[in-house]
C-alpha cells in the first residue's frame, strides 16, 4: 500500500484482499468503509499526530455523520487509490472528503464526514490543534454536494428488526462503539432478496449517542416509500436511547463474473 501527499490532497493506494470480498468477489461495505478510516488514519500519521499519539493525549476524532455513495465495487486483486482532504474547519470540527478512484482513474465512489475533535476521558469536545489545522491545511472543493449536517429521523415502527449485543471488539480506541459495527448492523437488518440481488448504492448517516460493552442493540429497518430505499434506527434495547440513524438506498446489480484464486 503506498501513500502521498499531493498539494492539500492525501492519496492512498489499496489492493484488495480475499478476505475483504463477498461470496461475489466483489469488496463489501464494510471494507470500503475500514479503508476510508485507514486512509484518515494515516492522513493524521502523516503529520505526525497518529490516532495512538493523540490518545496519549486522552484526545481523538470522533464520527458525527458520514455520506458514501458507490457506483461500483471493487472486485478481488483489484488496485484502488483513495484520495482525502479537509474542506472546511470549525473550532472543533472538521468536514473530510474522498474520493475513490479505480486503476484507470475512474471515479468509482464518493464520501464525506463530519468529524469532531474529542477528549476521551471527558467525553466531550475540545478545540482543534492548530499545528493539525496547519499541517493539513484545506481545500474547499467538496467531493460531493450532499449536506451531512441534516437530521435523519428515528424510526419507531419497522419491517425489520435484529438484537445484538455489543461486545468488547466492538468498541474502538475512543471507547465508542466502531462506526463499522453501525454499518454492520444497519445491512443485516435488510431482507435477504435485497442484500443478494442489489448493491448498497449509498448510506447517510448520523451518530448521536453511545452504545456500551454490555448492552443490546436493536437494529430498526422499515422500507421507505422510494423504490429499494430504506430507514434504519440503531437503539438501546429497552430504552428510547437512540444512538444511530441512516437511509440507504439500493441499486439493482449487475451480471458480472469475479476473480479466481
Amino acid at each position: 500500500m503506498e501513500s502521498k501527499v499531493i498539494k492539500n490532497y492525501f492519496d492512498k493506494q489499496f489492493e484488495l484482499r480475499y478476505f475483504e470480498m463477498d461470496k461475489f468477489g466483489i469488496a463489501s461495505p464494510s471494507t470500503i468503509l475500514i479503508l476510508l478510516e485507514e486512509t484518515a488514519a494515516d492522513h493524521c500519521y502523516s503529520i505526525n499526530h497518529s490516532l495512538y499519539q493523540l490518545e496519549k493525549q486522552n484526545i481523538g476524532w470522533v464520527l458525527i455523520s458520514g455520506f458514501l455513495q458507490m457506483e461500483r465495487y471493487p472486485h478481488y486483486k483489484e488496485k484502488i487509490i483513495i484520495r482525502t482532504w479537509l474542506s472546511e474547519y470549525s473550532a472543533i470540527k472538521g468536514f473530510r472528503e474522498n474520493i475513490i478512484y479505480d486503476e484507470q482513474g475512474n471515479i468509482i465512489g464518493r464520501a464525506k464526514a463530519l468529524w469532531v475533535f474529542f477528549d476521551i476521558e471527558r467525553r466531550r469536545p475540545v478545540q482543534i490543534l492548530d499545528d493539525i489545522k496547519e499541517k493539513w491545511s484545506f481545500c474547499n472543493r467538496e467531493s460531493i454536494n450532499y449536506n451531512i449536517s441534516k437530521k435523519i429521523e428515528s424510526i419507531d415502527n419497522s419491517d425489520f428488526k435484529l438484537k445484538f449485543k455489543v461486545n468488547r471488539y466492538d468498541t474502538d480506541m475512543n471507547k465508542h462503539v466502531n462506526n463499522l459495527r453501525y454499518l454492520q448492523w444497519v445491512t443485516e437488518s435488510i431482507p435477504d432478496e435485497i442484500v443478494d440481488n442489489y448493491y448498497l448504492h449509498s448510506i447517510d448517516g448520523r451518530f448521536i449517542a453511545e452504545a456500551h460493552y454490555g448492552q443490546t442493540v436493536a437494529s430498526l429497518t422499515k422500507k421507505n416509500k422510494e423504490s429499494n430505499t430504506f430507514m434504519h434506527s440503531v437503539k438501546v434495547e429497552g430504552t428510547d436511547k437512540v444512538c444511530a440513524t441512516a437511509k440507504t438506498i439500493w441499486k439493482k446489480k449487475e451480471t458480472r463474473t469475479h476473480n479466481k484464486m
